[in-house]
């Protein structure tokens, strides 16, 4: 699974990537975490607030810090994609 967090590396964007390391530790999940900080490339993905969370190339979040629930739903679709 290959996440990116976009953002310019405020607090927000460093809670939401603690928050998924977190989820990703406890689902035991295997995932590549990247910080795009880069305002032209968090541009290229419509995102327009950030944190943004790319998922696999697709932006599933953006705009405030994701809450637990819905990036363990992250992690559970795709455990229930890969089996």
């Amino acid at each position: 699974m290959e996440i990116k967090v976009l953002g310019t590396g405020c607090a927000n964007c460093r809670n939401t990537i603690a928050l998924i390391e977190q989820v990703a530790k406890l689902k035991g999940a295997q995932i590549t975490l990247d910080k795009v900080e880069d305002i032209q490339a968090i541009m290229r993905y419509g995102v327009m607030a950030t944190p943004g969370v790319v998922i696999d190339g697709k932006v599933v979040h953006a705009g405030g810090i994701p809450s637990r629930e819905k990036i363990e739903q992250w992690f559970d679709r795709q455990q229930n994609t890969n089996v």
